[in-house]
């Protein structure tokens, strides 16, 4: 196959994906959630595998890795080896179709962020760098839109002495909630305005402008982007009546024992790779021996497993 066909394949193949999402096309809409809901894994532990070494996946290995990102948006690894470096991590992340790495505001000089309690500093002021519940939210919703996280890696160098969970929900799956129960939601959800991010202010000095843009999104390879936070500060809503009924359908779902949200504490050497899925973090407590530290990497890129 040529270079241009190849692109031509792919192009039709996108077009393809974002007709599901179409509200206009209920045929399209209808049969990807068919297949998107048959034989949906009920366990977490169905979206888990072992892996012998980050930097080179067996066949067999990113096979599996592959199975559960294009079913669920979310697959856990295990490393049977040494403890990972952030190096492995980047090894196992390009091997999955993510080189593009999101710099943001606290991350490491490498750009991949250690997520541990750090009271003093910029840090301090940030709920991930401390030990408190995380609520629910998807990564980078505050970036703006030519920096949008599409996937993350999260590898656990150390849990924590207790809690630390974290529950996860594929954003896909929530839509069909949506959709289901009033297509208008969905409408309302995917306006340019439907959720803004006031400016960061730091000392007196914007360090991050303000931020607009829709909840549900589809980019140009046709697959459904969500951004969203749970956080009741420092989020604006669009006078909307349908996007306030849906907003409060999330949270209703959000908190609900649906089989469809798993929930999995990472322990030392595992990681869960996703396409920036819903995903909350429970309080936790550390000690001497027991002081959590997590590496996350945040990519522009899609997880994509050839």
């Amino acid at each position: 196959m040529s270079e241009a066909q190849s692109e031509l394949q792919e192009i039709t193949l996108s077009a393809k994906r974002a007709e599901a999402f179409n509200l206009c096309n209920g045929q399209a809409y209808a049969q990807w959630r068919e297949a998107k809901l048959a034989g949906y894994p009920p366990h977490i532990q169905d979206l888990k595998c072992e892996i012998n070494t980050p930097v080179m996946l067996s066949a067999e290995e990113k096979k599996a890795i592959g199975q559960s990102l294009d079913k669920t948006n979310v697959a856990i690894y295990k490393c049977k080896g040494p403890a990972a470096s952030k190096d492995d991590i980047q090894a196992l992340a390009s091997q999955v179709g993510l080189s593009q790495l999101d710099n943001n505001l606290c991350a490491d000089e490498d750009s991949i962020t250690s997520l541990q309690v750090k009271e003093n500093g910029r840090h301090g002021g940030y709920i991930p760098y401390s030990n408190k519940r995380l609520s629910w939210h998807t990564d980078g919703y505050y970036n703006p839109p030519e920096q949008t996280v599409r996937a993350i890696v999260m590898h656990c160098v150390r849990p924590a002495a207790a809690g630390g969970e974290n529950t996860y929900l594929d954003p896909e799956i929530l839509y069909i909630q949506l959709r289901d129960q009033n297509p208008e939601w969905i409408a309302a959800l995917m306006q340019p305005d439907a959720m803004t991010i006031p400016p960061n202010l730091e000392n007196g000095e914007e360090i991050r402008a303000e931020t607009k843009g829709p909840v549900f999104s589809v980019d140009n390879y046709g697959y459904l982007h969500m951004r969203y936070s749970a956080r009741t500060k420092n989020i604006e809503w669009a006078a909307n009546g349908h996007i306030k009924q849906a907003t409060d359908f999330i949270t209703a779902f959000l908190a609900s024992d649906s089989p469809y949200i798993f929930r999995y504490r990472l322990e030392e050497n595992e990681g869960v790779i996703s396409n920036n899925v819903l995903h909350n973090r429970s309080a936790f407590e550390d000690d001497e021996q027991h002081k959590r530290l997590l590496f996350r990497a945040r990519f522009y890129d899609r997880a994509d497993v050839k």
